[in-house]
């Protein structure tokens, strides 16, 4: 009996190249969906696929050879990275969809390049980030992001493995960077600082264990331990939030991937030390994510949509292995280079430079729209006319910007709101899902009121929750935090909690989110507050045992 699907007249033909770890892998997915045509390696391996169920599948040993077929269409490449880039753009350049592994390049350049050679000629080009085909993973973004784990501490990510092959790259080039790409993913943003060491074995200079230090700026730690000369396997990552953890454990069965761990506070205090309650797991569809990748690069080569990982995710993980490389040389004494982060030296080494906007292809831009660098818009967003948003912000899916409307820098919008003419989001500003802004007072459906627009104001810091309403005309002050479904008809202070249709205040709100005490005190960061003429103002520095940094 065949496993693979009966190929149809609209069904692409695939080249994998390379059999190597990766490569086995890819032809069994590409032959069961009825698309390998043929593997190319340049030694003779052995068969990755039994001869009797593919009897189909070609041997080749010349890529040139490969390059020239036109019945062959793309390519899945699995070849080490530095072999990758120079495949890829071969077969760009024969008029090849290519299917590459992450990353792309080992150098920004390159994958610039290739990125822009894919465009100009209008072929898909798609790098296997596995967190957008993994089950699991893609549930832990959206807990994530949902706000269920609560405020996020750390991240620690072990990718363990025993390899008794001669290393060409350091560990973490060759078994961290999926787990990099999606601490990156789970974090939401490029890190601001990293570091890391390394140990080799003295018989080859290139790091096989290694240690990766990540901060990022809303305060975030991202760990990454890696090693290819542990005695068994390992390949699990553990996200802290403030309210429950998430782990997420690739070596268990699929029931068992993503357990949540929900915290038990031993008393009413917020320094109390918690406890881990009983596990629950989430349910859905499992599929392999390697299956899931082939199958979505096919039906983008089948329909042209470019794939949302289409190697823009590489420059910030290839600056991260840049700079980890540079570490870990260090480490070997064969290069010096100061830590970065460190404060001890000028020759600190920042990665965070900066990079275009991301705008996902459905996104709709008007042309004199501006948008700030590192700025991510997802799909189906619109920003309009004389709109300005700053960087590093993240528009999410259904968003609507403008017309005429100022967005300042870091700003998070989640889904499907609007910010209307007349709305200003100054700094660190975060709208929840579906949360609502109303442009006119009392709006007539049969009557035009667009010279009746009231200016709202959402001023630096401020959080609105999921579902609230902003009444046009009104000011929300300064990490002020809007509840829930709340509806707000007034001016909110500064630092205010208000919940309730309509709002009302019910506390005080902290720098970091936390509910003040009754003495105007953060129980978690310790900074203290002092009332002022529009609400409350910062009266000192948190005290050096403060948990995590509180952005000022």
């Amino acid at each position: 009996m065949s496993h693979k699907t009966r190929p149809t007249a609209n069904t692409p033909t695939l080249a994998v190249i390379g059999s190597g770890s990766r490569g086995p892998k890819l032809a069994r997915h590409f032959a069961a969906l009825g698309a390998l045509k043929l593997i190319c390696d340049r030694t003779a391996p052995p068969l990755p696929l039994p001869r009797e169920r593919y009897p189909d599948v070609e041997i080749c040993f010349d890529l040139p050879e490969v390059m020239a077929r036109e019945d062959i269409t793309g390519v899945a490449i699995a070849t080490p990275a530095d072999m990758q880039s120079t495949i890829a753009a071969q077969a760009l350049c024969a008029g090849k969809h290519v299917f590459a592994q992450a990353p792309l390049a080992l150098n920004n350049t390159q994958a610039r390049e290739l990125i822009q050679l894919a465009h100009k000629k209008k072929l898909t080009l798609m790098v296997g980030h596995r967190h957008h085909d993994h089950p699991g993973a893609k549930q832990l973004i959206k807990l994530i992001r949902s706000g269920d784990l609560g405020r996020i501490e750390y991240i620690h990510a072990e990718h363990l493995d025993s390899s008794r092959r001669v290393a060409r790259q350091n560990v973490v080039q060759s078994h961290g960077v999926q787990d990099l790409s999606l601490i990156l993913a789970l974090a939401g943003e490029p890190p601001g600082n990293v570091f890391a060491t390394g140990a080799c074995d003295r018989r080859n200079p290139i790091a096989d264990i290694a240690t990766v230090h990540m901060t990022f700026s809303g305060g975030v730690q991202g760990h990454l331990f890696v090693s290819r000369r542990h005695p068994f396997k390992k390949c699990k990552v553990t996200v802290v939030g403030r309210s429950q953890t998430a782990v997420l454990d690739d070596l268990q069965p699929w029931r068992d991937k993503l357990l949540i761990y929900p915290h038990l506070a031993e008393d009413n205090t917020c320094r109390a030390k918690t406890v881990a309650g009983q596990p629950y797991r989430l349910t859905g569809h499992h599929e392999a994510p390697a299956a899931h990748a082939c199958r979505r690069f096919l039906q983008c080569m089948t329909t042209g949509k470019q794939p949302v990982n289409a190697g823009a995710e590489d420059f910030q993980v290839v600056k991260i292995l840049n700079i980890v490389e540079k570490n870990l040389n260090a480490g070997t004494g064969r290069e010096s280079v100061q830590p970065i982060g460190s404060t001890t030296s000028s020759t600190e080494i920042n990665i965070l430079k900066k990079e275009a906007p991301s705008v996902h292809p459905t996104a709709v831009l008007a042309q004199d729209c501006q948008i700030g660098t590192d700025t991510k818009i997802q799909p189906f967003a619109h920003i309009l006319s004389g709109s300005q948003i700053g960087r590093n912000c993240k528009i999410a899916q259904n968003v609507q910007v403008g017309p005429d409307v100022r967005v300042g820098e870091n700003c998070t919008i989640q889904d499907n709101v609007a910010v209307y003419r007349g709305v200003t989001l100054e700094d660190n500003v975060f709208c929840g899902p579906s949360m609502v802004f109303t442009s006119i007072y009392n709006p007539r459906a049969e009557i035009c009121k667009l010279s009746e627009v009231r200016p709202t104001l959402v001023r630096h810091g401020a959080t609105l929750g999921a579902n609230c309403t902003i009444v046009c005309g009104n000011t929300i002050g300064r990490y002020a935090l809007v509840g829930a479904g709340s509806v707000v008809n007034r001016d909110i202070a500064d630092h205010a909690i208000v919940v309730g249709n309509p709002a009302k205040q019910i506390g005080w709100a902290c720098h970091c989110g936390e509910k003040l005490t009754g003495e105007l005190r953060c129980p978690v960061c310790n900074g203290k507050y002092k009332r002022c003429e529009n609400g409350l103002a910062k009266a000192a520095a948190p005290a050096p045992d403060h948990k995590h940094k509180v952005p000022n």
